[in-house]
């Protein structure tokens, strides 16, 4: 098998069947990033797409500063997080829809011992019922939650991502994360602190 570099350094030189192989072995973490920014399967499938078609067009630019995975998920990311901004007035969520979600990526941190399944099917459940807490989120608190608990980047990254200090970082992952472990160990309520209100309408 190539390895990623060798299929980069051939995909700029124009070689499609190389683009195709090296966007395979992203395409699926592409469009969990994009359904947990975006919270529905439509807006995910389309932004995915709309990404790694910004992807082919920009991949002669890539300079090798970071890996390539994290440049496709630095373009996903700023696909969804412009998407979100359009919406920002007018956001909806979609919590009732039924999804189909890879397990262990975002709650690992948010989670605690009130919520902790024992088989795999309690599992996809958790995964479903914390998706749709994090629906409700206000875009800006979204975003770092995703980048932070399904990305792994450390504070100082998601400030560069975002273009934010990092205290502002700080604060919205800790209220974010508050937020969510108060709905959590409400079954779902919202806390009765002004978290959801600060959190739904913004702010650092």
């Amino acid at each position: 098998m190539s390895t990623v570099e060798e299929l980069v350094r051939r995909s700029q030189q124009g070689d499609i069947a190389a683009f195709e192989e090296l966007i395979s072995q992203h395409q699926q973490k592409t469009y969990n990033i994009a359904y947990r920014l975006m919270g529905n399967h439509h807006d995910a499938g389309d932004l995915a797409q709309e990404a790694l078609i910004k992807v082919y067009k920009s991949i002669g630019s890539f300079r090798y500063d970071s890996s390539f995975s994290t440049w496709v998920y630095h373009i996903v990311t700023n696909v969804c997080r412009d998407e979100l901004r359009k919406r920002s007035r007018h956001q909806v969520s979609y919590l009732d829809e039924p999804v189909s979600l890879y397990d262990g990526e975002v709650h690992k941190e948010v989670a605690d011992d009130t919520f902790n399944p024992e088989d795999a099917y309690e599992r996809k459940e958790s995964a479903e019922y914390i998706q749709g807490l994090i629906n409700t989120l206000n875009p800006e608190y979204r975003m770092v939650i995703i980048l932070r608990e399904m990305l792994g980047l450390s504070y100082e990254e998601i400030a560069q991502e975002l273009d934010i200090t990092l205290g502002t970082v700080k604060s919205r992952l800790n209220r974010a994360r508050k937020y969510l472990k108060e709905r959590i160990v409400r079954g779902g309520e919202n806390p009765s602190s002004d978290t959801s209100r600060v959190l739904r309408e913004g702010g650092n």
